[in-house]
Order: C-alpha cells, then sequence, then structure tokens
C-alpha cells in the first residue's frame, strides 16, 4: 500500500490515477461514471477489466457489489490515486461517483486509505407521478429530459417512471360541452402502448408505436445513468365504446364522474378471463420490448379507471355481470371486490415475472377504504402499497397539521414531517410478507405549491426523511418528481434529500451550509442559511386550503381568473379566456362558488375566515421579511451572487400564490356570510371585508405580473407548446393582465351565487 500522506487530499490524488477499471461488459453506468470520472482524472484511461488486490499503483476500479441488507456505498483511495468505489446498487453508482467528486474532493485521503463505508437511507426512492418527465408539465419550457434523468441520478433517485405521451393531449375523443378526455393525459394506461388480440386496431398503430419509443428512449437514458424503470398507470383504464360494439359482454364498471363527462365510460369487467388475458398480453408485450421494467404503480377509480364494485368514487356497486351475484350484502360485496382487485395485481405480477423475476406490482390504496382489509390480507410477495402513511384507512388521511391541531387529514403534504411508531410496526409486518410498503412523501414539485418552482423547506424536508428512514422504511416515493437544476439551480431540497440518501448519518445543517457556500461563498453563506430559515417558518404556518392548494390552484385558474363578488357577472365572453382551460363543464358549481366544485363542498365559510387570520398571522410577515431579506441581499452581492435574486424571485412567487388563496378563502367567508343575513349592518361588514380581499388580490396580480414581466427566474413551470387545463402557457402575463382589469371593473357588484347553475343544460 502506499505512503500515507496528512497533506494530500482526495482531489489531489485523482489527479495522479492512471487507469479507470470497469467491468467488461457491464452495464452502461459503468462507462458514464468512468467518463465522469475521467475529468478529475486528467492522466487516466479507462480500461476493463476485474479489480484485483494487487492491482497496479494508481489505478481506480469501479464496482458494485450486492448485498441482500443494506444499500451501500464504500470508497477506498490511496495517494497514489488508486483504490474502488463500490456500490451494493447499480442504482447509486452515478450517484456516488458525483458524491465522490464534487463533495469529497477535499477531505484528506488518509481518512479513505482503508476505506469508508456509505449507508443509503432507502433502497428505493423513486418519483411518483414525475410532473415534468411524464405527466402534466411534459410540455415545460427549458426542459431536457436526459439532463433530468441525468440530475436524478445523480441526487440519488434509484428508479425512474417512463409511460410518457409523444403528443402534449390524448387520444381520447373529444366531446363537446366536458372536460374528461384530458384526464387521459397522465398516468396513461398499458393500452397506449401496445394492443392485444382482442383491442387491435382500437388506437392506430403510429400513436402507440410513437408512445412505446418514448419509452424505450427514456429507458435508454435510465440505463446509462444505472436507473431501473417502472410505470405508473391509471388501470383498469375506461376502454373506448367502439370496442364494446365488437365485445359487449366485456362491458365493466361505468368509472367516469357524471358531472365531468358528458358521455359513459366503461372499463373491462375483468372478471371475465378474456378481460384477464388482455392484461396479461398487454403488459407481456411492453416487456418483450423492455425487459429490464422492474415495476408498475397502479392507480384506480379516478380519472378514467375503476374496479367494479368498489364502494369509492366514482364507480360504487357496479360492474360487469360476472362478479356479483344479486342480492350480496355489503360486506360480501366488498369482499369480492377487494379479491378481485389483488387478482388483477397477480396477473400484471405473474406476466411480468415471465420475464424479470424481481418485477414488483403496487397499488395506490387510498380509494379502497370499504375493502382496505380485504386487500390487504390477500396480498402476496411482490405485490405492494404505496400510502402517505401507513395508517391511511380511504381518504381519511391521519395525522394533525403542526401548527393548527384543528385541522387533520395532512398526510403525505409538505407539513406532515412526524410519523407514529404504529407506521414501523405495519412495515415491518408486510416486510415478513413480502409486501413493500412504499410511503409517499413530496419535495415540494408538484401536488403541492403547483405551479411553482424551488419552493424552500429543507429542515421540514429533513424530518420527513429521517422519520421515514427511522421507522425502517425501504420503498420511498416523491409525490410529483424532480426538478432540475435547469430550472430551480438552488432547490436547497434537493440538495437535502441528496445528501440524507446517500449518507443517512449526515447533518441537516452542515449540509445546509456546505450548499449556501457553494452557491453564495463564505461571507454570504450564514445569511442564506436565514433567508432560508425565515422562508421556512413561514411554509410551517401555512395551513391546507382544499383542492386550491396542489393541483386545484393550476386545475381552477386561481392565477388568472376575476375573483369578485359575482363570479358570473362578468359576460360570458369575457370569461373565456380562462374558462376555456378550466377542469370545469358549463355547470360546475365552481364557475359560480368558489367553496364548491361539482358536488364537492371545499371551504366553509368558519374555515374561510380562519384561513385569513391564519394567513395573516403567520404566513405573510414571514414571506414580507424574506422577500426583503433576499432583496437586500441581492443589491449588497449584485449578479455575482445571483442566488439571493433567484431566491427573491421564487419567494415572491410563492407570496403570490399564498395570496390568491387567502382571497379565495375570503370570498367563501364574504359571500357565504353577505348572503347568509338579512341584517344591513352585517352585510356592510362583510361587504367592507370583501372590498379588502379584493383590493390585496389586485395588489397581488400586480406583484405577480410584475414577477412574470421581469422575466428574471424561472419561479413557475410553463409550457412551451401552449396551455392546457394542467399548466399555464406563454398568454400567462397578459391573462393576468386580464384578471386585474376585470376585478376593478367587475369589484362592485353585488355578491351572489347562482344556485341552479347544476341544474344547467349548457
Amino acid at each position: 500500500m502506499a505512503e500515507v500522506s496528512i497533506n494530500m487530499n482526495i482531489r489531489e490524488a485523482l489527479k495522479k490515477t492512471k487507469v479507470i477499471l470497469i467491468p467488461e461488459g457491464g452495464p452502461a453506468v459503468f462507462q458514464t461514471c468512468a467518463d465522469l470520472l475521467q475529468a478529475a482524472c486528467p492522466d487516466a484511461v479507462i480500461k476493463n477489466g476485474a479489480p484485483a488486490g494487487n492491482s497496479p499503483a494508481g489505478t481506480f476500479a469501479l464496482a458494485v457489489e450486492p448485498s441482500d441488507d443494506k444499500t451501500t456505498a464504500r470508497l477506498q483511495i490511496t495517494t497514489d490515486g488508486g483504490g474502488a468505489l463500490t456500490s451494493s446498487s447499480k442504482n447509486l453508482l452515478y450517484a456516488y461517483t458525483s458524491k465522490l467528486i464534487e463533495d469529497l474532493g477535499g477531505q484528506d485521503v488518509a481518512d479513505y486509505a482503508a476505506g469508508r463505508t456509505f449507508d443509503a437511507a432507502f433502497k428505493w426512492h423513486r418519483p411518483l407521478y414525475d410532473y415534468l418527465l411524464t405527466q402534466v408539465w411534459r410540455t415545460a419550457e427549458h426542459f431536457d429530459a436526459e439532463y433530468h434523468i441525468q440530475e436524478m441520478a445523480r441526487s440519488g433517485y434509484t428508479h425512474i417512471e417512463v409511460n410518457g405521451m409523444s403528443q402534449p393531449n390524448p387520444m381520447e375523443p373529444h366531446v363537446p360541452g366536458e372536460f374528461y378526455s384530458q384526464f387521459y393525459a397522465y398516468c396513461l394506461g398499458l393500452d397506449q402502448f401496445v394492443y392485444s388480440d382482442i383491442n387491435k386496431g382500437i388506437y392506430p398503430f403510429e400513436y402507440l408505436n410513437a408512445n412505446l419509443q418514448l419509452m424505450k428512449t427514456y429507458v435508454k437514458l435510465a440505463e446509462k445513468y444505472g436507473l431501473d424503470t417502472g410505470i405508473v398507470c391509471f388501470e383498469p383504464r375506461s376502454v373506448p365504446e367502439k370496442f364494446f360494439d365488437k365485445y359487449p359482454t366485456l362491458r365493466g364498471a361505468r368509472i367516469d364522474h357524471p358531472l365531468r363527462s358528458r358521455k359513459p365510460r366503461y372499463s373491462l369487467s375483468l372478471a371475465h378471463p378474456l378481460a384477464q388475458e388482455h392484461y396479461e398480453q398487454l403488459l407481456s408485450r411492453i416487456m418483450e420490448h423492455i425487459p429490464d421494467l422492474s415495476y408498475m404503480s397502479v392507480w384506480s377509480n379516478d380519472s378514467g379507471a375503476g374496479f367494479e364494485y368498489t364502494s369509492s368514487l366514482y364507480v360504487g356497486r357496479n360492474g360487469g355481470p360476472y362478479l356479483i351475484r344479486e342480492w350480496r350484502t355489503h360486506e360480501q360485496i366488498a369482499e369480492v371486490a377487494g379479491k378481485n382487485i389483488v387478482h388483477f395485481l397477480r396477473i400484471l405480477k405473474n406476466a411480468a415475472h415471465k420475464t424479470n423475476p424481481d418485477f414488483r406490482v403496487s397499488l395506490r390504496l387510498e380509494p379502497f377504504k370499504v375493502e382496505h382489509d380485504v386487500i390487504m390480507r390477500e396480498l402476496e410477495s411482490h405485490m405492494d402499497i404505496e400510502v402517505p402513511s401507513m395508517l391511511v384507512r380511504g381518504y381519511d388521511l391521519p395525522y394533525k397539521h403542526n401548527k393548527y391541531s384543528d385541522i387533520q387529514g395532512i398526510a403525505g403534504s409538505v407539513q406532515h414531517t412526524k410519523l407514529e411508531k404504529e407506521e414501523a410496526e405495519i412495515i415491518a409486518k408486510n416486510k415478513e410478507r413480502g409486501v413493500g410498503s412504499h410511503m409517499i412523501f413530496t419535495h415540494g414539485n408538484g401536488f403541492s405549491f403547483e405551479p411553482l418552482l424551488g419552493t424552500t423547506f429543507p429542515w421540514m424536508l429533513h424530518e420527513k426523511l429521517q422519520a421515514m428512514h427511522d421507522a425502517g422504511l425501504e420503498y420511498a416515493a416523491n409525490l410529483g418528481g424532480f426538478t432540475p437544476s435547469s430550472l430551480a439551480p438552488y432547490s436547497i431540497n434537493q440538495e437535502v434529500f441528496r445528501n440524507f440518501m446517500l449518507d443517512a448519518s449526515m447533518n441537516v445543517d452542515d449540509a445546509v451550509t456546505a450548499s449556501a457556500v457553494k452557491w453564495a461563498g463564505e461571507d454570504a453563506a450564514t445569511q442564506l442559511v436565514d433567508l432560508w430559515r425565515t422562508t421556512e417558518n413561514a411554509i410551517r404556518g401555512i395551513p391546507p386550503l382544499p383542492l386550491y392548494s396542489h393541483f386545484g390552484f393550476v386545475w381552477l385558474r386561481t392565477w388568472t381568473r376575476p375573483i369578485i363578488p359575482d363570479l358570473l357577472a362578468v359576460p360570458d365572453e369575457d370569461r373565456q379566456y380562462y374558462e376555456d382551460f378550466m377542469v370545469t363543464s358549463r355547470n360546475n358549481t365552481n364557475l359560480t362558488d368558489l367553496g364548491r366544485d361539482v358536488l364537492f363542498d371545499l371551504i366553509s365559510k368558519e374555515y374561510g375566515e380562519s384561513f385569513v387570520k391564519r394567513v395573516d398571522e403567520n404566513v405573510l410577515p414571514g414571506l414580507d421579511a424574506a422577500i426583503a431579506l433576499a432583496t437586500e441581499l441581492a443589491a449588497q452581492y449584485g449578479s455575482q451572487t445571483p442566488v439571493f435574486q433567484d431566491q427573491a424571485d421564487r419567494i415572491t412567487g410563492l407570496k403570490c400564490w399564498v395570496g390568491s388563496q387567502r382571497c379565495v378563502a375570503a370570498w367563501v367567508a364574504g359571500v357565504y356570510n353577505y348572503l347568509g343575513t338579512d341584517d344591513a349592518a352585517v352585510k356592510k361588514t362583510w361587504r367592507a371585508y370583501l372590498d379588502d380581499a379584493m383590493d390585496q388580490e389586485i395588489a397581488n396580480a400586480q406583484e405577480l405580473l410584475a414577477l412574470w414581466e421581469a422575466g428574471r427566474t424561472t419561479f413557475m413551470v410553463c409550457s412551451e407548446v401552449g396551455e392546457t387545463a394542467y399548466i399555464y402557457g406563454q398568454e400567462f402575463g397578459s391573462q393576468v393582465k386580464r384578471k386585474i382589469e376585470l376585478m376593478q371593473q367587475y369589484r362592485h357588484v353585488e355578491p351572489r351565487i347562482d344556485q341552479d347553475i347544476l341544474w344547467s343544460l349548457r
């Protein structure tokens, strides 16, 4: 062994490396990592071969040595540049190679002469519903798929989902007056890539092939960076009506939301052998093209998919004739329906195992409250669940808001940072049966703060990651996926995750400070950390606003629609610029009542009033302080330290996001209370309350417009090919300007809610 010197760091040792050794015929990631490492070893050449105990001086090997116990990496290096980086998983080899180059270069080589082991936090970490790569933000401007995947690998993701659509809009036929066809734009079902014997010709071959080729492209990129691949699908998805013209007896459950659709949609009757064979063929044929596909995540009972006879939206107790006999009790129906779900999972698992015996199929469990116990009892090895909490029972989510004890059901959200001890017990019991427990959490990308990018809450994120790790969790799923640095170059959340994933013993304050030094320099690092802390403290005070706090914010055009006392006072033709892209039909209650959406009651007048009070006391002052600090630092350090202007813009976007939700809540409180009394004095009070809310929202929209027009920072996601219900387009600025004009024009109208809109035939 070479003599150890305390005066040499790893970066200097790597400059002495002469050979980078990778296994011959190994996965593509070895070459990728060798190329990356070669930049730090300017005199090294890349050779194929197996590491040996008597390797020549200056030979550094990259290797994978699988382990059944832990996911780890081991780095050993000496002063002559020799040694090895060995990962127990090929999935993390690129991440640890990046860590070696980016993070460890300044450390003393003596500390690594005998080798040092890093324990990864989770066995799996994957995106769940990757907004940018495969889902509803896939048309985002400034987005590059390979860079996205490369950065996911660097950050410690082990798996990615690859079933995206090759075109902006789905093939599902549009029906005038409804929105429903757009629900098929995400979580594409199996029949959007290949066909079976019974549905051949239902979709154009060119369309199927384009989607399949895109999937193959993502798979190839994943292999380049060592990641495993999987798919997330809404299944059993409905099939076009022309299919039932040929096979009427295969008609299963009606699965559409009848207030969002104008024609019924039906899935297949899964109890029929032909329907089962159909799904077996679909997945088998996908596996023929992608034999290493490693998982399938099944979402259901929403977005054009549903299992028969399940007591949940939107299916209910309906379906084909093969599963349920007449006059069964609710318990008997739940038993059969639950077993039918598990049998479907078994069909998928068995089909995939013919090609990949390690394939796992997981079920999003929340829709199945009544069938929950049956499903959990019937699951078997390689058939998993994915939930925001192991304590979930349907959509009645556990856990209270940390700041507001009266707010419940925050599991899986940004505010969910702790876990009860029962979580670990359930995870352990599931593991004994071979059932994986995939816990859903979020870095803040999509499904929270939508459509913002790069929102900051690193300590909250670490609290949740630590709680998941302490509970013995092996499978982590980040809801909404990943934001590459091309869109958010100073994402401290993702740096905290990366550090924790690659070394679960990391100190969060050290990791935050290291990133601050990298982005702001030694002199300004402490101030950047203070800025992040100030921002996070404000975020801790944000209460949820049902639907509006996540995807409903964009669905319902919260930033671009005028919020006035009578929403329908604006003439039809002047509302089309935002109504055309709302997730709505012409008789949706949300067009006239911000507290409701179709038949869902979202916000009560009491909750609306408390939301406003809590935001005013606990959120906006902190965000104002953070913006003032970031603006001051941006002026002090100038363009040489761009992180401060970037953060100022993102925090301003967050303030505008919270501000518009405040106006929605104030509208509900003000209009409901105004209409609920005949007392003139009380009406006057609530009218003044509404006037104040509109004053604040007009100012809020003006601040948002100024931020947009400044064009300094990609603070929000925006489509490069055109607006959809899920993403704003290039017209966003003009739409915000139009909102301001319409609010000023119609703000003085009398409060009104059209109570008959639901019955409209428009």
